[in-house]
């Protein structure tokens, strides 16, 4: 199998990325920060620095990959996100231009190209995207669980138009992942979260999914619940919410 992982050279995608070469897969790891990977090396393992924002990069790295005749492309998973709190919109309006250009500008750039290459024999494409998008929207909801729902959205469009053609979609909609990104954005600990999820079980569950062909994977199933009684409650209490 043949595989590439845009945003595949830290967290989830990384993990993905080592999950698929244990497998025997060859796997093409993109992101903007492929010196992480340096002490990877794997004769099945090539890297390729990658910017999902900028479209014209996508679209020739994907088709490189789709004309090479050692690789192809079986299955692409974007796991590429941005990030931006209300705080840090609040100190820099321009701050919310990479969540869009990312999260929902970017995916749809991947999903577009690899489509086009995945038409003659098909394939599968994996959004991994957030439990913050199945949250409904309200009066000071976030821009990212927005951009989260988008993506969502866009993976369910995707979904349907390609069907046809023997392109599966999978949309990975994960709680609380203990990644290094994760305990960044927390000062160093991400401990206090809710039904935080060790990387490597979350990457288990994810590549099972994906094995499965999921349309929707959800989990974990407390934070699923979470969500839908926070989505029940009345305006003025999720007005509360702290972001």
């Amino acid at each position: 199998m043949n595989v590439m992982i845009i945003g595949g050279t830290s967290g989830i995608g990384l993990g993905l990325a080592r999950h698929y070469l244990q497998q025997g897969a060859h796997v093409t790891a993109c992101g903007r920060h492929p010196e992480k990977l340096q002490g990877l090396a794997h004769q099945r393992l090539t890297v390729q620095p990658l910017d999902i924002a900028d479209r014209d990069a996508v679209r020739r790295t994907i088709s490189q990959q789709a004309q090479n005749g050692r690789c192809g492309l079986d299955l692409l998973i974007v796991s590429a996100g941005q990030y931006a709190d209300a705080a840090a919109i609040a100190q820099d309006r321009n701050a919310a231009i990479p969540v869009l250009k990312v999260n929902v500008g970017g995916l749809d750039h991947a999903f577009g190209a690899a489509a086009e290459v995945m038409m003659a024999r098909g394939g599968q494409l994996v959004a991994i995207a957030s439990i913050a998008g199945l949250q409904k929207d309200y009066p000071g909801g976030s821009l990212y669980s927005a951009s989260k729902r988008a993506a969502i959205a866009i993976c369910d469009s995707y979904r349907k138009a390609l069907e046809p053609f023997g392109i599966a979609v999978t949309t990975i909609i994960p709680g609380y992942v203990d990644t290094a990104r994760l305990r960044e954005l927390n000062g160093g600990d991400a401990s206090r979260k809710p039904y935080l999820m060790k990387e490597e079980e979350a990457v288990r569950r994810i590549a099972a999914a994906i094995a499965r062909r999921d349309e929707r994977y959800v989990f974990p199933w407390q934070m699923h619940l979470l969500v839908r009684i926070f989505n029940a409650l009345p305006l003025a209490l999720k007005s509360l919410r702290q972001k």
